[in-house]
């Protein structure tokens, strides 16, 4: 008999409990295993023990805020998939959460089948990118355009031999750009390949990922990162057209 695969575990963490009861039902229909946990110290404590394939984070919890539970796994070298959840949507929020180390940013009230297939989206990626990082054991890993360098095999990232400290995200925005150097590469593109979600959506994700990538690549040379409009995006040098 073939063995079947584990299901996904998917941790919610949120105090309002019509909320938690909802998402929770809603994964369990979908063939995702669930923990609930009611405020951050309950959440970091469940991550910790059960290890979860990803986790749906309220911002506002009454002990202490998502950001901080999100600051604490990263700095504790826990790279486990984060969705905020959140009725917090200005655009300051945003940046803050996805600075942080989350991957993905949704607003209440929201669609559940949405979020559902943004989770399922996020897991695919991580996978795509467990199953590129064991193939590329054969080649260096190594990515240039003009004076920028990206390894993939060390995760390291260094412009006119600076050093650029990158999060996952970036980086693999970044790598995918330089794979395509000179392509104008459309927000669709971008999703899928980056952030696997196979839908266009309204997140401004692609755009927030682009504007941190050019504050720190910008300061040590010209810009890199060129904005084709109402098409997408283009890493080369200006003259490179």
């Amino acid at each position: 008999m073939t063995e079947t695969a584990p299901q996904p575990h998917v941790l919610v963490i949120d105090d309002e409990p019509n909320i938690r009861d909802l998402v929770q039902a809603a994964l369990r229909f979908h063939g995702f295993s669930v923990s609930t946990a009611e405020s951050g110290g309950e959440g970091l404590s469940l991550a910790r023990s059960r290890r979860p394939d990803l986790i749906v984070l309220d911002v506002l919890l009454p002990d202490i805020s998502g950001f901080d539970v999100c600051r604490q796994l990263r700095d504790g070298d826990n790279d486990v998939p984060v969705i905020y959840l959140t009725a917090r949507d200005t655009p300051s929020d945003t940046v803050t959460g996805l600075s942080l180390g989350g991957d993905d940013y949704v607003t209440k009230p929201f669609s559940v089948e949405a979020l559902v297939a943004r989770i399922r989206a996020l897991l695919r990626r991580v996978r795509r990118d467990a199953r590129q990082t064991g193939a590329r054991s054969a080649d260096d890993g190594l990515l240039r355009v003009a004076d920028l360098e990206l390894n993939e095999r060390t995760w390291t990232v260094r412009r006119d031999d600076v050093p650029i400290d990158l999060s996952p995200t970036e980086f693999r925005l970044l790598a995918y750009l330089m794979s395509n150097a000179g392509q104008v590469l459309t927000r669709a593109q971008l999703l899928e390949n980056v952030w696997g979600w196979d839908y266009a959506g309204q997140s401004q994700i692609v755009e927030t990922y682009v504007s941190y990538l050019r504050r720190k690549l910008d300061p040590l040379g010209p810009p890199l990162i060129h904005t084709q409009r109402g098409v997408g995006y283009a890493l080369r040098l200006q003259d490179d057209k």
